[in-house]
C-alpha cells in the first residue's frame, strides 16, 4: 500500500461517502464519532487511528487497503467531470469496486487475467465510427481480431470480449436503472451489465460496451442500449449500429432470414434466426429494418414475436447456458484467483469475497498437503 497525507486520505474517505449516499452525521453515527471529527478527518485536520479507518471502510462498504491505492486514471476524471457535490449512480459504485479488483489482481502479475490481449486492441489503432458504414466496418474489425469468422454467430461473448482484454461482469441492479458501464484500466477494461433483463438485452448492452471499449471512451454508463435515435446522441446510434452488426453479421443476416422465410412462415424464421444468434427480438427486428429485409410493418411484427416452449421443442432450439445471469464473473477473473489462492498468495476468505458469491468454500483449490521439511526451510 502506498502511504499517502492525512488530507489525500481524508478526501478519500469523504469521496466513498458521498458515493454511498451518506452524510458526516450518519457515517459518525455508525462508526461511533461525532459528526465533527468526520469533517475533520475528511479535511485532513486530524488523524485518524487504524481502528477509526477499519471502521470507516467498514461503513461505507470498502475495504481498508482501498483507501491507500491510487485510483483508476479514468475513475478520476469521470468523478471530476461529476463534481464533487454528485453522487454517483448504483453502478459507478459498482464498477469503481470492480475496477479496484481487477487492478489489484493485476498488480500481482498473475497471467491468467489475461489483460495482456489488449495490446491487440491498442495496436489495432482503431477509430470511432463516423457513419454507419463505419460501425458496420468496426463489427467486422471486431470480429476479426476475436478471430471469429465473418458471420458465425456469437456463443459467448463475454469470453470473446475477455480475448481482447474486456472483462464483463454482471450483477442485478433492477429495474429503471443502467443497462451496463465501461471503464478502462491502465491496461484493459471493466465493463458490467445489468443481469435484470433477458439475455438478448444483456448481450446487445455487453456488445454496445465492447463498442465503448474499442474507441477508448475512459468511462461510460448507458442507461438504455438500443433506445437512441439518430439525432439525440449519434455516437451513441452508431455504437448500437455496431452492437447490432457484431451480433448479427449482415452477410449471415441476409443468407439465413431469406431462406428461413422461404423453408418456415414468418414468424418461425424469427425465432430459429434469434435463437441462432443469441439476440432478442426487438433486436433482430432492427436489424432486418436497417438491412432493408423487412418493412415497417414486418419489422413491427417480429418485435412482438416470443418464444415458446411448444417453439423450442418443434423447432428442435437449442437453449444453451444463460449469459451474464445474476451475479457472474469472466472466466480469466475466477482463474487469476484461483491461482493466487493455489499460490497462497490471498486468503481463501479473500478469494470468496472476489469471486463474488459464485465460489463458496468447497468450491476452492484444496489447501497443498506439505513436506515434514517445508517448516524447517522456512524458519531457517
Amino acid at each position: 500500500m502506498a502511504s499517502i497525507d492525512a488530507r489525500t486520505l481524508g478526501e478519500r474517505i469523504r469521496d466513498a461517502r458521498k458515493r454511498m449516499g451518506m452524510s458526516q452525521e450518519e457515517l459518525g453515527q455508525m462508526v461511533g464519532i461525532e459528526r465533527t471529527a468526520v469533517n475533520k478527518i475528511e479535511g485532513g485536520v486530524r488523524r485518524v487511528t487504524a481502528l477509526e479507518l477499519s471502521d470507516i471502510a467498514s461503513a461505507l462498504g470498502v475495504r481498508m487497503f482501498t483507501f491507500f491505492e491510487e485510483p483508476v486514471p479514468a475513475l478520476v476524471s469521470h468523478r471530476s467531470s461529476q463534481g464533487l457535490d454528485t453522487v454517483d449512480s448504483q453502478i459507478d459504485t459498482l464498477l469503481a469496486n470492480l475496477a479496484g479488483e481487477v487492478e489489484f489482481i493485476d498488480a500481482l502479475g498473475v497471467q491468467e487475467l489475461g489483460l495482456d490481449a489488449a495490446d491487440v486492441v491498442a495496436q489495432a489503432d482503431i477509430r470511432a465510427p463516423s457513419t454507419n458504414s463505419d460501425a458496420e466496418a468496426l463489427a467486422a474489425r471486431a470480429r476479426a481480431l476475436m478471430e471469429l469468422s465473418a458471420d458465425e454467430p456469437i456463443c459467448r461473448l463475454s469470453d470473446k470480449a475477455a480475448a481482447l482484454g474486456l472483462l464483463a461482469f454482471s450483477r442485478d441492479i433492477g429495474e429503471d436503472t443502467a443497462d451496463a458501464g465501461t471503464i478502462l484500466l491502465r491496461r484493459g477494461g471493466v465493463s458490467l451489465v445489468n443481469s435484470h433483463m433477458q439475455v438478448g438485452r444483456r448481450r446487445l448492452a455487453l456488445a454496445h460496451e465492447l463498442g465503448h471499449y474499442l474507441i477508448a471512451d475512459d468511462y461510460t454508463v448507458d442507461w438504455r442500449v438500443s433506445a437512441h435515435s439518430g439525432g439525440d446522441d449519434p455516437m451513441e446510434s452508431r455504437l448500437d449500429r455496431f452492437a447490432r452488426a457484431l451480433l448479427l453479421p449482415r452477410t449471415a443476416v441476409c443468407r439465413e432470414w431469406l431462406k428461413k422465410v422461404a423453408q418456415h412462415e414468418e414468424r418461425s424464421a424469427a425465432i430459429l434466426l434469434a435463437s441462432e444468434y443469441r439476440v432478442d427480438m426487438a433486436t433482430l427486428a432492427t436489424r432486418l429494418r436497417e438491412l432493408d429485409l423487412a418493412d415497417g410493418e414486418t419489422s413491427r411484427s417480429v418485435r412482438e414475436f416470443r418464444t415458446t416452449r411448444t417453439d423450442i421443442i418443434e423447432l428442435n432450439l437449442n437453449v444453451p447456458i444463460e449469459e451474464l445471469e445474476g451475479t457472474s464473473i469472466p472466466r480469466d477473473f475466477a482463474r487469476a484467483v484461483l491461482r493466487l489462492v493455489r499460490d497462497e498468495r490471498i486468503s481463501r476468505d479473500r478469494a470468496l469475497e472476489l469471486l463474488q458469491g459464485t465460489f463458496n468454500e468447497a468450491d476452492l483449490p484444496r489447501h497443498r498437503v506439505r513436506r515434514p521439511d517445508e517448516i524447517w526451510r522456512f524458519v531457517s
